[in-house]
């Protein structure tokens, strides 16, 4: 049997925005705990190096993961490394964030910020060049792949639209699409085939990622899928677009969410379950950038502290059995 911790709010994830948010909330003097099963930082120990984070020209992302968690820790945030399996309502309005050895948070609200997980395409070479080459955002890393030939894999609207944004750094696009026709919407590849820098590698799927003695990705071995002929594709880049999976499976009931099944927010960050707030990549947003991760997390935080001050004022639904029990 787990151990049960109580807690003022409980946050899942510590990517920017739930460092962030650990940060607000421990300035409003609620006892914090976040959770997260590896080193605090999330997709930024995965990100080389960023120079769109406003006041930086410049800066690594461990570098800025390390910032943001020192931070939040002079606030009094608790850091607990913590696989979690679930987040459950009660029946009395508090939450059970459940871990996998049983250990339970229980908390008068939760912020969950626990991402999303770019498809991979699980090829060699693909994780030792990530980040060195091997990149799943064109906004946050296109700028560093100036006069340079880089290649987009996929071929939704994702790929055709990052691929065509791309150019404006790269000198030449290769796009790899494992078909001969897109998924992507028509006025999407329409625009993408006017564009003289960039070329269609159709029919191919990359199969591994080259790189140079400096541990710099060089090139993309390609293989043919009608003739299984193989070659290499001389490139520094290789931006990959076949999918995004948000980190929603570890909250427990339904909650109000997209088509693609991102969490929808009102505009305080709180999801359809009360008491249950989202930030970051797994909300259902325009864009995913560390800039709009911090932004819903400042939200969602300030909207928490309201929310307790509002139930400690207001009384909560008691569960009748006096079991504590849990929501439907």
């Amino acid at each position: 049997m787990g151990t049960t911790h109580n807690y003022d709010v409980v946050i899942v994830g510590a990517g920017p925005a739930g460092m962030c948010a650990a940060l607000y909330t421990g300035r409003s003097m609620l006892r914090t705990a976040v959770l997260e099963r590896g080193i605090p930082g999330g997709e930024l120990l995965n990100t080389e190096k960023l120079d769109d984070w406003i006041g930086e020209k410049s800066i690594l992302g461990w570098e800025l993961a390390k910032k943001f968690e020192d931070h939040s820790r002079e606030f009094g945030a608790e850091y607990v490394t913590a696989t979690v399996t679930a987040v459950t309502r009660r029946l009395d309005g508090t939450f059970d964030t459940v871990t996998d050895v049983g250990d339970v948070y229980r908390s008068l609200a939760v912020i969950v910020t626990a991402g999303g997980t770019p498809v991979k395409l699980g090829i060699p070479g693909e994780a030792e060049y990530a980040g060195r080459g091997v990149s799943y955002c064109a906004i946050c890393d296109g700028a560093f792949f100036k006069q340079q030939v880089i290649a987009v894999v996929g071929g939704g609207d994702a790929a055709v639209e990052e691929a065509d944004f791309l150019t404006r750094y790269a000198s030449k696009v290769y796009v790899i699409h494992r078909r001969d026709e897109f998924r992507a919407s028509k006025i999407l590849q329409e625009r993408l085939f006017a564009n003289p820098k960039v070329e269609v590698i159709w029919n191919t799927v990359a199969e591994r990622i080259l790189g140079d003695e400096q541990g710099l990705m060089k090139g993309i071995e390609l293989r043919d899928v009608q003739s299984d002929a193989t070659r290499t594709l001389d490139a520094t880049g290789c931006f990959v677009f076949v999918g995004f999976r948000p980190n929603t499976g570890i909250i427990d009931g339904h909650f109000d969410h997209d088509e693609m099944g991102y969490v929808l927010t009102d505009s305080m960050m709180q999801t359809s379950i009360p008491g249950l707030f989202a930030a970051g990549d797994l909300r259902s947003q325009l864009t995913r950038q560390v800039t709009t991760a911090v932004g819903d997390a400042t939200t969602a935080a300030i909207a928490v502290e309201k929310y307790l001050k509002a139930r400690a004022e207001g009384g909560h639904a008691v569960d009748p059995h006096g079991s504590g029990g849990y929501a439907v």
